[in-house]
């Protein structure tokens, strides 16, 4: 039997914050604790979310014996798993059609490239993108990134069947998660967020928000802004 924590009003745990900012004014400590309560209630409500993607039923097996390119060689999905029970896939918009890649996947990349080390001591982690893998991999020594386990999707058979290119839409970046139970490997999780699930005025962004460089930037006055996204090179071209 499961016994349920009942946890104190976030409103009360604020009220027992003890911070303090030289200088600070009544009326910026009053709006300062208001808005702790709310940080504490997105805290809760997001370990909420991750409990419930985790108690998934399992889901749909996954049927084709996908291929794809990596630096050793060719590569099936469940050679990508190594020795782990899950893999995350993100599936990169740098598609052969594109001469540079997506400037918004790869500002997430580059963030990543500094965990992916981490990441692979729980999980199986790879980047799949569907131009010939010299082309992914010139582009990663460009930047710099050392880390991330790329893959080249050439036939586009695993960008097709799971939502990353689209037909009549075109390249769309994809966070999956698969997992391997019992030598069944299974569909576990993906972002189903798009613009039909978009709020007014917002980017059609999944939550938690998977790019550390919005997380930083809602904690400005200035937030992220609605006309400025990453360039693939600064100055921006």
């Amino acid at each position: 039997m499961t016994v349920e924590t009942i946890l104190p009003p976030a409103e009360v745990l604020a009220a027992h914050a003890k911070s303090c900012w030289p200088g600070e004014s009544a009326e910026y400590r009053a709006a300062r604790t208001a808005l702790l309560a709310e940080e504490i209630a997105l805290r809760r409500q997001l370990e909420r979310v991750a409990e419930q993607r985790r108690a998934l039923p399992p889901g749909p097996a996954v049927a084709r014996d996908y291929q794809f390119e990596g630096a050793e060689g060719p590569v099936t999905l469940a050679e990508l798993f190594g020795d782990k029970e899950t893999l995350i896939v993100y599936a990169w918009m740098f598609g052969p059609e594109r001469e540079r890649p997506c400037p918004m996947c790869t500002s997430l990349l580059s963030a990543w490239e500094g965990e992916a080390l981490d990441i692979q001591q729980r999980v199986a982690l790879a980047v799949t993108a569907r131009s010939p893998l010299d082309k992914l991999e010139a582009f990663a020594a460009e930047r710099g990134w050392r880390h991330l386990p790329l893959y080249s999707d050439t036939s586009g058979d695993f960008s097709r069947d799971y939502d990353a290119l689209i037909p009549d839409v075109g390249e769309i970046p994809q966070l999956l998660v698969f997992t391997r139970r019992d030598g069944t490997i299974r569909f576990f999780w993906a972002g189903e967020m798009d613009d039909t699930t978009a709020d007014p005025g917002q980017d059609p962004r999944g939550a938690p928000d998977l790019m550390p460089l919005w997380t930083i930037l809602d904690f400005t006055p200035e937030g992220r802004g609605a006309d400025w996204y990453p360039s693939l090179t600064y100055p921006a071209q």
